[in-house]
This record gives structure tokens, C-alpha cells and sequence, in this order.
């Protein structure tokens, strides 16, 4: 079985948006044992659209189309497909009273635009949208199969995870497939390859993908039955974590915040953070995972050396002695903000981000985190590669590996 994805959109074409769903889609193809062999990407134009629908049609067994279901004019996916099948758009009688009910819930008019979002092909099926008002569109004849799916991240990736990929494993294979991801902080790729090497080559698959500053190893089991996927697929994790358990911090959707927050709630620990070159993207991280406000106090960023004296009590001889980017400075720094806060633990970073040398000729990409706690401060220096925000990105998971790190020797 063959796939070929179109993505629609002018915002795409003219460089505005980043096309990662097809990416996405992508990926889920492959998980399902489906070779995606072409991907098109067009504007919101009739006759472009048609003629790529037609050829992908022409030479794919499964054609999955992004965007393009919309109230709006220039939202014609539906129509083109309806078109190259050669089919009739019609009202789904069972989906447009549940539409007409949306809107006049929230006081709006029901009006033709938003009726056509109830329209399919004739042969085909709407796809639920618990999260817009536009449904997906499945259409099969002559043995070719079209899925329309919408554009906006938070209605496609639910229903892409969800109903498509578990519709197109069942239909590529006769199976189930199930995927669980494993994730790891603390280990290199080449590493943590070597010591499940002999994992890899076999059923359930192994995979790894490198991250920004982690490894993920997604786990997938092919099988009869949803159970026998599953259980086939704690089989692999359980293999993996006799090898490198101290290093998964997560499965699936957990976030290293997240499962570094947990540690803390554990523990009945608190935190504090105090940030020079990440500018608050530190305290955004740990503030954004719900329930934080159990664990995390707060933070001060002390972008410039006033600041770091006055708020941090960072000395200013231990500053003109070793400037601001130095082991040091971020020690002062994470005991300050502890001190102040009261916090169990506190995480200080301090470095150069670029583009420039900084204050005392620092190389771009040093950076130094701090942590301080119960048993002490701990401070390690990394040198890190990339750009600004690269460097930035990888200083606040690097702070997060380490505290991760201390938390778990402490037992906490």
C-alpha cells in the first residue's frame, strides 16, 4: 500500500507556516507499515488543487490531504476531492443538525459558509472533531482511499494519533499496532544504542530519535488484538529499563519539567530558580506544567551584574574577580535566590549565548548551572553548540538533567 500527502495552503506555500504535519503524517504512515512515497504541497487554488488530487489519486493507493475544511472560500479540499473521485458533495443528514446546533448555542447565525462544513462526498464518511466545527472527510472508490483532515494543530494532531492511524494500521496490515515512546535524559544516542543494540533488530521495533538534549526510543508491536500489542510492548520497555532505567525519565507525552517536578512533589521539595542568559525560559518551562505552584516558588532573572548584586547577593568582587559568565557567579547565584525564596533546592544559570564574546571575553556557548540544596552546590559547566536560541534551549534542559540527576541520588 502506497500514500501521498497534500498540504493546502497558501500560508505554507508563501513560507509563513512551517508544513510539520506532513512530517507527522509521515511518520504515522511508516508506523503503520505504509510507504508515503510522494508529498505535494498547494495553494488555495481550484485548479491546482484538482489537478494534484487527480495525479496523487492516480498513483497512490491512500491520498491524505491537510487543511482546506473550512467555512471560508478559499477552504475547497472537500470540493476537489468530491470532484477527482467523481462524486456528488452532499449534506451529511446525521452530522448538519449537530452544526446548526453549535453555532445557534453560542448565538451565532447558521449560515450556508458553515453549512458546507457538514458537506461530503457522496461515498464517503465524515471523521469526528471533538476539538473545531469541521469534521474530517474519508472517501473510498475504485479502490483508492482519500482522508481529509483540518489544518489547525490542536484539530489535526487528535485526530491524525487518533481515528486515522488507527484506522489506516488496521487497513495496512489486518492488525493492531500499538507505539509507546520511552524518554531519556542524561545519555547520549550512540550510548544508550550500544547497550540495547541487541533489542533493536526484532519484534517489538526499537527505534530511536534524538531530541534537543534527550533520546526517545519508540516502542512498536504489530499484532492480532490490541491486548496482544500491548503486552508485547511492555515486554520491550521492560528489556529497556533493566538497561537503562535510570535514565527514562517519561513515557509517551511526559515532559522532563514534568517528571522533574514529580521528583520534587516526592520528595516535599521546593524550588527556586535565578536565570542570567535564559532570561526566564527557566521558570517558563517549570511554570507551565499544571500544578507547579505545589513545588515552584519563583524566580528572579538577573540579566545584567546590578541586578545580580542587589536581588541574588552576588558579591562584587566574586564578579569583577570572574565575571558574570563563571562557576563562581552562578554558585552565588543559586545560593542567593534559595536564601531569599526559602526554596529546598534552586537552579541558577548564567553563560553566553552569542552571538558576540561576552564580559571577559566568555566563548560563545558556555554556560554554567548551579544547583543548589540541602547537601550543597553543585556546578557544572557546559559548552554547547548552535545558535542563540539553541544555546538558550539546551541550557534550561541541561538544568533540568542535572537537577533530575541530584534529585535522584538523593533518593528523593
Amino acid at each position: 500500500m502506497t500514500a501521498e500527502i497534500v498540504s493546502i495552503g497558501n500560508e505554507l506555500m508563501d513560507g509563513f507556516t512551517v508544513d510539520t504535519h506532513a512530517a507527522t503524517m509521515s511518520r504515522i504512515l511508516a508506523e503503520c507499515g505504509i510507504d508515503c512515497d510522494h508529498r505535494q504541497t498547494v495553494r488555495d487554488d481550484w485548479e491546482v488543487l484538482l489537478a494534484a488530487l487527480r495525479e496523487a489519486l492516480a498513483r497512490s493507493d491512500v491520498v491524505i490531504t491537510i487543511g482546506g475544511l473550512g467555512p471560508t472560500g478559499d477552504d475547497l479540499t472537500r470540493e476537489a476531492i468530491a470532484e477527482a473521485m467523481g462524486e456528488k458533495l452532499v449534506v451529511d443528514e446525521e452530522f448538519e443538525p449537530k452544526l446548526r446546533k453549535f453555532f445557534e448555542d453560542r448565538g451565532f447565525t447558521y449560515t450556508e459558509p458553515q453549512q458546507k462544513q457538514a458537506k461530503r462526498p457522496e461515498c464517503g464518511a465524515l471523521i469526528d472533531n471533538p476539538y473545531g466545527t469541521a469534521p474530517g472527510v474519508m472517501c473510498e472508490k475504485n479502490g483508492k482511499l482519500a482522508i481529509a483532515m483540518p489544518g489547525p494543530r490542536g484539530e489535526f494532531v487528535p485526530m491524525a494519533e487518533g481515528f486515522v492511524r488507527d484506522f489506516l494500521s488496521q487497513r495496512a496490515s489486518g492488525s493492531v499496532i500499538v507505539s509507546r515512546t520511552l524518554r531519556l535524559c542524561g545519555i547520549g544516542e550512540s550510548q544508550a544504542e550500544t547497550q540495547i543494540k541487541d533489542l533493536m533488530y526484532g519484534e517489538p521495533r526499537i527505534a530511536p530519535y534524538a531530541q534537543v538534549g534527550e533520546l526517545h526510543f519508540r516502542i512498536t508491536a504489530k499484532a492480532k488484538t490490541r491486548e496482544e500489542g500491548v503486552k508485547a510492548v511492555d515486554e520491550a520497555e521492560h528489556k529497556v529499563r533493566e538497561r537503562l532505567g535510570e535514565y527514562v525519565y517519561g513515557i509517551d507525552k511526559t515532559t522532563l519539567e514534568q517528571a522533574v517536578l514529580e521528583l520534587l512533589k516526592e520528595g516535599k521539595a521546593t524550588l527556586a530558580v535565578a536565570e542570567s542568559i535564559t532570561g526566564g525560559a527557566m521558570g517558563e518551562r517549570i511554570s507551565s506544567v499544571p500544578g507547579a505552584s505545589e513545588v515552584f516558588l519563583g524566580g528572579v532573572i538577573s540579566y545584567v551584574q546590578d541586578v545580580k548584586e542587589k536581588l541574588l547577593g552576588v558579591s562584587h568582587e566574586t564578579l569583577e574577580k570572574f565575571t558574570p559568565v563563571s562557576d563562581q557567579v552562578a554558585r552565588e547565584m543559586a545560593e542567593g535566590i534559595r536564601s531569599r525564596l526559602g526554596s529546598t533546592y534552586s537552579v541558577a544559570l548564567t553563560g553566553n549565548a552569542g552571538p558576540t564574546s561576552d564580559v571577559g571575553g566568555r566563548p560563545i556557548g558556555v554556560v554554567y548551572v548551579a544547583v543548589a540544596g540541602p547537601d550543597g552546590t553543585q556546578c557544572t559547566e557546559y559548552k554547547i553548540h548552535g545558535t542563540r536560541e539553541d544555546v538558550r534551549r539546551r541550557a534550561t534542559q541541561n538544568a533540568l538533567v542535572l537537577l533530575r540527576q541530584i534529585l535522584l541520588d538523593r533518593g528523593v
